[in-house]
């Protein structure tokens, strides 16, 4: 009988596992491919070692996001991932097969995130039931509304579900972390010395992309005339984050405004460089996007400005983040590009941003609760 084809049965014995005191030796954790979603999901690795403290620990992510999680101490190695292929779910397989897992999580939903670890061989795989890959799979069934649609919740909180399962203990309040080697912070030193930036500076990060698409982008004027207030009102240094493709949108801003921005474009900051960075930050500006959740693990302060996603998916470790929405009849539509004037985030203006920011700096310096 194939181990998701009778869930209570598989569960009991997971059960017996547990209280037999025997434990798995080898865990994969496909994560997910969003880099959010994954700093999301990093509560996990911390549920996991805890709870197997002597197991072998191995994150499988997409190539591009290894820098992020290769220095969390939690795990023990990082795994690149393709399955965009079928050539590339055999290669995975085969990098899965040599750390012989007992035990594969999904945190993705997808059928692709279960195909290589079929294909190594792994027997107990576990993640949400859901969609085509449901009889394939142990574990919970996402929750639902009254009208069965899939319930929107923090996807830290989504990721969670699966360990308390699983009967592993998590997080009272579970908070994404991120690691930084001193590599990177050696790297980040050098990059900060030559843009010039002090200790005693108030630098503030804006962050004008999306990797998701156009739809979540703050225009670029509204950024230039933002950056034009912060350093004369708050005497601020103003790093701008440029990720790959978003150089027009760095060069607009640039084009637009007459403060005097650091564009790091041309340094190429990765994602495991970006970690340092956006912690020398006393504050940052962004979209609804990965960097946001770096500042949330940092502990960071940062505005969010939030158009077509919908806020409960990350309605969570807010105490030092304040989200700028519209509540309007089209959004959250999480529609890639807008066809329809982009009132969600043209509506929120520069001096709405200036004054969140201002309120969080002043939070921050205990000038106000």
């Amino acid at each position: 009988m194939h181990p998701g084809s009778c869930v209570p049965e598989a569960r009991k014995s997971l059960v017996f596992m547990r209280q037999s005191g025997e434990k798995p030796s080898s865990i994969v954790v496909r994560c997910p491919n969003w880099v959010g979603d994954l700093i999301m999901a990093t509560p996990v690795f911390q549920s996991l070692r805890k709870g197997f403290p002597d197991t072998a620990l191995h994150a499988v992510t997409r190539p591009y996001n290894q820098d992020i999680i290769s220095d969390c101490p939690w795990l023990t190695s990082v795994i690149p991932c393709d399955d965009k292929s079928f050539r590339g779910m055999r290669s995975t397989a085969g990098k899965i097969r040599d750390v012989n897992p007992d035990w594969a999580i999904l945190l993705p939903n997808s059928l692709r995130s279960y195909l290589p670890m079929r294909m190594a061989g792994v027997h107990q795989v576990f993640g949400y039931r859901r969609g085509i890959r449901k009889p394939l799979v142990q574990g919970p069934e996402p929750r639902r509304t009254s009208d069965g649609r899939y319930l929107p919740l923090p996807m830290i909180d989504y990721y969670l579900e699966i360990c308390r399962w699983l009967g592993i203990e998590v997080p009272s309040r579970p908070k994404p972390s991120l690691f930084i080697s001193e590599a990177f912070r050696r790297d980040a030193a050098e990059l900060i010395a030559r843009y010039g930036l002090a200790e005693d500076d108030l630098v503030i990060g804006l962050n004008p992309g999306a990797k998701f698409g156009s739809s979540k982008c703050w225009p670029p004027e509204y950024f230039a005339r933002l950056a034009d207030r912060l350093e004369e009102g708050l005497k601020a240094k103003l790093l701008l984050f440029v990720g790959p493709g978003e150089a027009e949108i760095a060069e607009r801003i640039m084009g637009a405004t007459t403060a005097r921005l650091i564009d790091t474009g041309p340094d190429k900051i990765g994602l495991g460089l970006l970690k340092p960075m956006i912690q020398r930050c006393d504050l940052l500006i962004t979209n609804d996007t990965g960097p946001r959740h770096y500042a949330t693990a940092l502990d960071r302060p940062v505005v969010v400005i939030m158009g077509p996603t919908d806020s409960r998916y990350t309605d969570a470790n807010l105490e030092k983040t304040v989200v700028l929405r519209k509540d309007l009849p089209c959004s959250p539509c999480h529609k890639k590009t807008c066809t329809d004037g982009h009132a969600c985030m043209k509506d929120i203006l520069p001096d709405e941003v200036m004054d969140a920011a201002s309120r969080l700096l002043r939070r921050e310096n205990g000038d106000q609760p």
